[in-house]
């Protein structure tokens, strides 16, 4: 019998024979078909939909039409991209032949892979790492406009609606980029082949993952032409129900990005718990490993209560229902607890991984094992418990039940004991060790510095009568930046130069790296030290102008921030130029023990021809041979 992709050849003459719908479907395809979805139910929505005149029902009839317009983009994109083929397929009882699996694996394809529904993990991983750079571009020149427009008192060029806009589209955008930055190349291209694995427990939904961050983004640019998200990156209700229609685009890019993170943080959990190889004890896992299964932890509850705040929100918006309308019986209070119950693990859902590969690469650099793992996993545990008890901190000046206050207080300093534990483990790995002094290596001592400011100037901020002067100050901005950008980002682009070399066959070039991260290291700290400084002397956060006295913090601020740019565009144009003609990676350049390190440059399809047998665990540098 035939399969679709063993067609017989045609005969001479004759017209080849036309490729099956698998085979037509990409990219492009998906881009067409979910634009054409869009303007098609939007006109329909439009024509059809009640019409009034009365201007609260002509708000909720936009909403609507926004909103339907945006569902039928999804869709549409879904389709063309072949995400529904598979289900499709095992719903009318044929599944997917072998040969079919092998062409959504990618096999033989080349480039064209990496514009297609491909399941491969390492096509997946690299998908991860192009999306997230294009996101942190965005996220960046959002940021350089926002920086701009306040280096003068005046501010002036940016219409204060618009100023608001582009400070809530930054905030969510590069809060998204900072939680896949690790575990979206890393965790998929790398975790499978350091745990001995094949590929991911789920191949098609790991697929999955991907592509549907893919289609949210459009959703979330468009709101730039629909009036912006003006209520900042949290876009608290009941004000989030008076927002334009960009808040719309807002709505749909955080459910369909939170669908995203439950599937994947699902399959990341599988693969690691029940595909390890043969002798590859707890103890003897990596501790990226840890890392990453903790992170999607974390955002496998927390995803869930964010998506389901928007729903709402989006019912509000275009039903007139009123969960966060008080005249309704609704509260804003309800909103507030449910973006923060998600609103601070997320913290830790971008730290805990970017750190745990720091961990992975101390004892490659320092040749000396892991200094006490079992530490370095309580230290991990303790916060990823501790998260999820501390979002009312955010809450000391919303009113909501101030009796409560002491009680998250109390739980949010403890949190620094399990992060005190992850700075011991580094120390520790670092203390007398003989330094291999690497771009990595650099990031361990820039990670311990700025996290160090980022974590003190947080237990000010946990303090009730502190925080209640500080809230609403340019020193909070400073604080989450120096712990998602300082500690975060350090971490990820640690990761970037230590597994280029296997994700693309290349070498990182060194001066580029050390260039890059010397420029973003220093601008990071003159920008955000400056702005530590200005939120101390009462400078509040997201106004487009403010008084002279804090000009020169200012512009100190905004050149550390040019300074921080620079250093971005030295990295992009090392990733370029590395990965088109960068020297050729051995093996295992860095000469290291885990799994990822034992296959071939490109990773062959299935990773491991003979699967890995695990003896021993991956630290045991400077350990005399038995």
């Amino acid at each position: 019998m035939t399969t679709m992709m063993e067609r017989p050849a045609a005969a001479p003459g004759s017209a080849a024979p036309k490729k099956a719908l698998i085979e037509r479907l990409n990219l492009f395809t998906a881009l067409g078909l979910g634009v054409a979805s869009a303007v098609v139910v939007w006109y329909l929505a439009k024509t059809f939909l009640p019409q009034n005149t009365e201007e609260s029902v002509i708000k909720t009839r936009e909403d609507q039409v926004v909103l339907l317009a945006m569902i039928a983009w999804f869709i549409g994109f879904m389709i063309g991209i072949g995400a529904f083929i598979g289900p499709f397929r095992w719903v009318l009882g044929r599944d997917l032949s072998h040969d079919e699996n092998m062409f959504y694996a990618g096999k033989d394809q080349g480039i064209k892979r990496y514009f297609r529904y491909t399941t491969d993990h390492k096509v997946v991983g690299i998908q991860y790492l192009v999306v997230t750079i294009i996101i942190f571009f965005v996220g960046g020149v959002l940021a350089m406009l926002i920086r701009t427009n306040l280096g003068y008192a005046e501010g002036g060029w940016l219409h204060p609606q618009a100023y608001n806009a582009i400070v809530g589209i930054h905030g969510i955008v590069m809060i998204v980029g900072t939680i896949v930055m690790i575990t979206g190349p890393f965790g998929n291209f790398i975790m499978p082949i350091m745990i001995g694995a094949r590929d991911m427990a789920f191949p098609r939904l790991n697929a999955l993952s991907f592509w549907l961050v893919v289609a949210a983004i459009p959703p979330m640019l468009s709101a730039f032409w629909l009036g912006g998200i003006t209520t900042g990156w949290s876009a608290y209700n009941p004000l989030a129900s008076q927002a334009p229609p960009g808040m719309d685009g807002y709505i749909m890019f955080i459910c369909i990005f939170a669908i995203s993170t439950m599937v994947a943080g699902a399959n990341i959990t599988t693969t690691a718990v029940r595909m390890r190889a043969k002798g590859m004890t707890w103890n003897r896992t990596p501790i990226f490993i840890y890392g990453v299964v903790a992170s999607v932890a974390l955002a496998l509850p927390a995803f869930p209560v964010f998506f389901l705040s928007q729903i709402m929100s989006a019912l509000d918006r275009s039903l007139s229902s009123t969960f966060y309308d008080v005249r309704g019986g609704g509260s804003g209070w309800l909103y507030e607890n449910l973006f923060w119950l998600m609103g601070h693990p997320e913290v830790y859902v971008i730290l805990i991984p970017a750190v745990a590969a720091l961990m992975e690469m101390a004892p490659v650099f320092t040749r000396r094992p892991l200094f006490s793992f079992n530490l370095a996993i309580m230290g991990i545990a303790g916060i990823s418990g501790l998260s999820v008890l501390v979002w009312a901190h955010h809450m000391y000046v919303a009113g909501w039940a101030p009796l409560l206050n002491g009680p998250f207080m109390l739980t949010t300093e403890l949190i620094s004991i399990p992060t005190g534990m992850l700075f011991l483990v580094l120390i520790g790995t670092l203390w007398r060790g003989r330094l291999w002094m690497t771009m990595p290596t650099a990031s361990i001592y820039a990670l311990l510095w700025n996290f160090m400011i980022g974590g003190i100037t947080g237990i000010y901020l946990s303090d009730v009568p502190i925080d209640a002067f500080l809230h609403g100050s340019m020193f909070v901005t400073a604080h989450f930046h120096y712990t998602l950008m300082g500690a975060g980002l350090t971490g990820a682009l640690a990761s970037l130069v230590y597994w280029f070399p296997k994700m693309t066959g290349r070498m990182f070039d060194k001066t580029l790296s050390w260039v890059s991260f010397c420029l973003v290291q220093i601008g990071f700290n003159v920008t955000f030290i400056g702005m530590f400084l200005v939120g101390l002397a009462g400078q509040p956060r997201r106004v487009e102008a403010y008084a002279e006295v804090f000009s020169r913090g200012n512009l100190i601020t905004t050149m550390g921030a040019y300074t921080i740019m620079a250093g971005m565009l030295v990295l992009l144009h090392g990733v370029i130029s590395s990965w088109r003609s960068g020297a050729k990676a051995p093996m295992n350049p860095w000469f290291a023990k885990t799994l990822e390190w034992t296959v071939p440059n490109p990773v062959p399809l299935e990773n491991f021809e003979v699967l890995p047998v695990v003896t021993s665990d991956a630290y045991g540098y400077g350990k005399a041979k038995s």
